[in-house]
């Protein structure tokens, strides 16, 4: 057969300093712009979404008002 080669693996390792407690601060710098940006650009994927919850929401709370009111006709 032959010899069989062996392969060194590397390994990375990231670290991060005690003293870099600034990660989540781009987070929530860019949280605004970064979120009307994705509503403006899929507004068709979050109106699929949005209206249905709201149109039984509001069907819900209009069926129990309805339901507290029957007894007044």
């Amino acid at each position: 057969m032959g010899k069989v080669k062996g392969y060194k693996l590397k390994e990375v390792v990231y670290t991060l300093s005690p003293f870099e407690q600034k990660i989540m601060s781009t987070f929530w710098a860019q949280f605004n712009y970064k979120t009307k940006k994705r509503i403006t650009e899929n507004w068709v994927n979050a109106l699929t979404l949005v209206c249905p919850i709201t149109g039984t929401y509001m069907y819900a709370n209009n069926y129990i008002e309805k339901e507290k009111l029957h007894h007044r006709d």
